[in-house]
């Protein structure tokens, strides 16, 4: 099993590079890993979660992504798997598509259809898939109405030891520092990850402690965001200051419902072919586009 500590830094979640088609352009995404690891440097990679459109693919899709980046990754970075799914047993079947491959995590949302389960339910849910996977689990916080408070995030993270951490998003900066204190007096933070999907405010989640990122603005300018690692880590507030002008400025452009759709809008326009959104996603309208061209040349 993985250590917790490999699941650290700045880890983007790609898109999916679907074709006109439907189908999935497998050189495309290849070229991508590549370019993460050996141009952009990130720290690992996530596939199949809400920026790849993983609610849209298919358990034989899943698996072949996860398989290309896995024998692309060789070792080198902490592949992470997304499952969105609405059942125990579906998470637990789809894992088990992925049980020979060379996962470092599954990446878990919360049920994202409208009936919640009450947190009795939640907290037995992500304790047996952990358990019946055998893999470590990262709770993918992001469900409006399947939201998880940090209190019973803690108490999951207690409870199950196969529960390794929090990718906390749904811009709630609050829960991010909250989830960070109550680690440290639940005695857990040697063991837990707590990792940042604030987008906008990428910076401030890792000067109050965050191990890192799993975000959308990582997959769309990975370079930036190692940078902003990089200074933060030294103490370079000024120029962290000045790059987290520069992604709160692109993530302004691309925050949208299709944003995945403007991540690979992003991608266009810095030379990496990210594919098409898959229907009904639109992509980048042509304000989208001229916002985004901009945001980018400034």
């Amino acid at each position: 099993m993985v250590s917790s500590q490999q699941l650290a830094g700045i880890i983007p979640p790609l898109v999916t590079p679907f074709r006109d088609d439907g189908s999935i352009d497998e050189q495309a995404h290849r070229a991508e890993v590549r370019y993460m690891i050996e141009t952009a440097k990130v720290h690992g990679v996530a596939v199949c979660g809400s920026t790849g459109e993983g609610h849209t693919l298919s358990t034989e899709e899943t698996r072949q992504i996860v398989a290309w980046t896995v024998e692309e990754a060789a070792g080198r970075i902490p592949v992470i798997a997304g499952i969105i799914a609405n059942s125990t047993q579906a998470v637990v079947e789809r894992a088990r598509a992925l049980a020979d491959l060379r996962v470092a995590a599954l990446q878990v949302t919360p049920v994202h259809y409208v009936f919640r389960p009450d947190d009795e339910a939640m907290v037995k849910h992500f304790g047996e898939i952990a358990q019946r996977t055998a893999r470590p689990v990262l709770i993918y916080n992001v469900i409006p109405w399947s939201y998880l408070q940090p209190p019973l995030l803690i108490r999951i993270l207690r409870e199950d030891n196969g529960v390794v951490g929090v990718k906390q998003s749904a811009s709630d900066m609050k829960a991010l520092a909250d989830l960070l204190l109550l680690i440290e007096e639940a005695g857990i933070t040697n063991r837990v990850r707590i990792l940042s999907a604030v987008d906008a405010l990428l910076y401030p989640s890792l000067q109050i402690g965050s191990h890192g990122a799993i975000a959308a603005i990582l997959s769309a300018v990975p370079d930036w965001c190692v940078d902003l690692w990089h200074a933060v880590q030294a103490g370079d507030h000024a120029k962290a200051l000045i790059l987290h002008k520069r992604l709160l400025r692109l993530w302004n452009a691309i925050d949208a419902p299709n944003l995945p759709a403007n991540v690979r809008t992003v991608m266009r326009f810095r030379n990496r072919p990210g594919g098409v959104p898959r229907p009904p996603m639109p992509p980048s309208s042509p304000m989208q586009t001229a916002r985004i061209e901009a945001a980018l040349q400034a």
